[in-house]
């Protein structure tokens, strides 16, 4: 058996390092919009962003520091949030009058793949979903 891995570019992997603060979603949402216009995907950073919001909310409520964000544009584009703990989050359906419980149930409708891995230090959550597709002229 043999296995080949192709390093990423510098200019596909950015990362940043979020302060434990509920400030840190909005900069979280702006950090990650600004990053996919540089890439030229635009297009996806309104979903792209509420992604990144429910997952750094998550990490601010149950997780601990440190805390990074970080997008991989790839054949796919891939959102990881990772954090001090190695609590994992539960996928759960909120009941009508619950005012939390839908984060992860609405990143998992919007990504085509979800998951969470334990890391030396902690945690990771990550998102991966589809590129645009470019149409042929």
């Amino acid at each position: 058996m043999l296995a080949r891995t192709a390093a990423l570019g510098a200019g596909q992997v950015h990362t940043w390092r979020l302060p434990p603060d509920p400030a840190a979603v909005a900069r979280a949402r702006k950090l990650a919009g600004g990053q996919l216009t540089a890439w030229g995907l635009a297009e996806v950073a309104f979903t792209t962003e509420l992604i990144v919001s429910e997952l750094v909310t998550k990490t601010l409520r149950y997780g601990g520091a440190p805390i990074e964000l970080r997008l991989i544009r790839d054949s796919t584009l891939i959102c990881e949030v990772s954090d001090g703990s190695n609590t994992a989050p539960h996928l759960r359906r909120a009941r009508v009058f619950d005012e939390g419980g839908r984060g992860l149930l609405l990143v998992a409708q919007l990504t085509d793949r979800r998951g969470t891995r334990q890391t030396p230090t902690g945690k990771t959550i990550w998102a991966e979903r589809p590129l645009p597709t470019v149409p042929f002229l």
